[in-house]
């Protein structure tokens, strides 16, 4: 067994070198376990792992912050991985009597690539994880830039959110040159004033509809229409986007937000500017 530092526990976490009963709340830590071949290890997911596929063959032991602590005693579960921010209290709780190592949420497109390698650590195949991660490194090395716009992005958790200056998604626009209307906010995330949104005039508009929601291209117009943006300039261009469905798309800072989400945004805001002329 080692002895693991963890700075969010601020204490010790006993793990195997090479865990083999691993549970995981958090999807991005999930579609990494798997990238980096350790997937058989994974006896248990939380009901929103969904990356990969074979993900959804592990057994769900709870949601986001809620467990069935039954399972979890069934399982014996030999690591258990979070994150912070919304998990921050949940970990906290699971600590005091498993096995919990919480990682941080990443703040930066390059934080993502720091998490991969966090959890090849701790599931003990650090080699299999720094190879994921410098080919990561390759894919955001080969993006180009596109126009400078000033967008606004919002997601739907359960209500209108949008993202601040502590952001991998705020992030993600500045690496491909663009900005964001929010992104001078020292938030991770916030509740967007919508009626100020027509004021800022955004130059394009990223909608992600909750994960799982039948949500189309006719309700955005119809949310469009409820809010009174009828008027603006993205709206004018064409520039009001869907993020593919059905899973969460911007909001998943998984390997895939890399290699699936990055180049869709950049394709995106390519869109806008022709849009714009």
């Amino acid at each position: 067994m080692a002895q693991v530092f963890n700075e969010i526990l601020g204490t010790e976490v006993r793990i195997p070198e090479v865990p083999t009963r691993i549970i995981s709340f958090s999807p991005a830590a999930t579609e990494t376990l798997f990238e980096i071949g350790v997937g058989e290890n994974v006896v248990g997911v939380s009901a929103f792992c969904a990356r990969p596929p074979e993900a959804n063959g592990k057994r769900k032991v709870g949601s986001y912050n809620t467990v069935r602590e039954e399972v979890l005693d069934e399982l014996r579960p030999d690591l258990i991985l979070t994150v912070t921010g919304y998990q921050r209290e949940f970990a906290l709780r699971l600590a005091k009597k498993y096995p919990v190592y919480p990682l941080e949420l990443p703040v930066s497109v390059a934080g993502i690539v720091d998490f991969v390698v966090k959890v090849g650590l701790v599931a003990g195949v650090p080699d299999r994880a720094r190879e994921l991660a410098a080919s990561l490194l390759h894919r955001i090395g080969k993006l180009g830039s596109v126009p400078k716009l000033r967008a606004y992005e919002e997601i739907d958790l359960g209500g209108p959110v949008t993202f601040g200056a502590y952001s991998y998604i705020t992030d993600a626009f500045r690496v491909l040159g663009s900005s964001t209307v929010y992104e001078a906010e020292r938030n991770e995330w916030l509740k967007p004033d919508l009626e100020a949104i027509a004021g800022e005039d955004p130059d394009a508009i990223i909608y992600e509809p909750k994960m799982f929601m039948s949500f189309d291209a006719k309700d955005l117009q119809s949310l469009i229409e409820s809010r009174g943006w009828t008027g603006l300039r993205a709206v004018k261009a064409g520039n009001v986007f869907l993020t593919p469905r059905p899973l969460d798309f911007l909001a998943h800072h998984g390997p895939s937000f890399v290699t699936v989400a990055l180049p869709w945004l950049e394709e995106t805001l390519r869109m806008a500017g022709r849009n714009l002329g």
